[in-house]
């Protein structure tokens, strides 16, 4: 499934949710002007690596030793405003332009960007919590972008999703209500999250920073109400 659009039109112009495409595109950029290797040591020292705080180094093709701070908390943080390539990106940034609007809309800009930015560390964390000796950096804006799908799911349930949907290789346009899209779409993560950790899933997908940061935005969505908030 792919979302296309919805049918919420916001009140409010979504400055911070541009702001963060906008600081997402310029940092991949930057990261498309580096060579192999200096890309490879970015990912590394600004990704999060888990290990480097449970063995303190990563060892590279087996020649490379990288020693880490395990007390630099950074990559919790910058690990989100990175990307592996341009399929990542455009899927990160198209699903924030959907979803993102209408959430930034209701909780307004300020609070949307120090959401935005828990959700994200939400997500680090439990995809830390599932594998803290992996070598393998975790980067992606997804998992605080799931934490705007939980969100969006608990202001918008009924809500309906344009969706792109191919089936055996014919293009289907349906509008689905969003709670049956986003619910399918957690449990698609959730579910191959649990793959991976039987060794079932070989896709490198952070299966569980998405779970993680879809579930913040839900629990932390629910603490908003209109009545004590207002802009």
């Amino acid at each position: 499934m792919f979302p296309l659009r919805d049918t919420i039109p916001s009140r409010r112009k979504p400055y911070v949710m541009w702001a963060i495409i906008v600081a997402n595109i310029t940092i991949f950029i930057y990261e498309l002007s580096l060579s192999n290797g200096e890309l490879l040591l970015f990912i590394y020292h600004h990704g999060l690596v888990p290990a480097r705080y449970t063995k303190g180094h990563v060892l590279l093709y087996s020649r490379f030793l990288i020693q880490y701070n395990r007390f630099d908390l950074s990559p919790f943080v910058t690990s989100i405003f990175l990307h592996g390539g341009w399929m990542h990106l455009i899927g990160n940034m198209w699903t924030l332009f959907i979803f993102g609007d209408n959430v930034e809309d209701t909780l307004g800009h300020f609070r949307f960007f120090v959401y935005y930015m828990f959700w994200g560390l939400g997500a680090s964390t439990l995809q830390f919590l599932i594998s803290p000796t992996s070598q393998v950096p975790v980067i992606g804006a997804s998992g605080a972008i799931a934490g705007v799908m939980g969100a969006y799911l608990y202001f918008f349930p009924w809500s309906r999703i344009l969706t792109f949907i191919p089936i055996f290789f014919l293009p289907f346009i349906v509008e689905i209500p969003a709670f049956i899209f986003l619910l399918i779409w957690f449990f698609i993560q959730f579910f191959s999250g649990a793959f991976s950790i039987i060794g079932l899933d070989f896709s490198g997908v952070a299966w569980w920073a998405h779970v993680g940061g879809f579930l913040a935005g839900l629990y932390m969505a629910r603490f908003f109400s209109k009545k004590y908030f207002e802009d």
